[in-house]
């Protein structure tokens, strides 16, 4: 039973969409989005999750801002890890 190939383009082109459904996933996409790191964007959703979406969109809007930062998602990483150095331990 051969498949259309129109449902297959179909298929393709839904998958490119994001689909938000709770407040943390906007968050930790709008983090990957200031930071131009989408390659990460799961771990800023994760992070976003447990912690203050405020605190974290402020954070990642002042590295955002700064010019000479070229690795913008790491650089916001080790503000984290400097400033709340909780926030990125493991915790079971």
């Amino acid at each position: 039973m051969p498949i259309d190939k129109d449902y297959l383009n179909t298929l393709k082109e839904r998958t490119k969409k994001v689909r938000v459904h709770k407040k943390f996933q906007f968050t930790g996409l709008a983090i990957a989005q200031l930071l131009n790191d989408e390659k990460h964007k799961s771990l800023y959703i994760k992070l976003a999750k447990k912690h203050n979406n405020q605190h974290l969109l402020s954070i990642a809007k002042d590295v955002s801002e700064r010019k000479k930062i070229k690795n913008k998602g790491g650089y916001f990483m080790r503000v984290l890890q400097k400033t709340h150095p909780n926030i990125l331990k493991n915790s079971k």
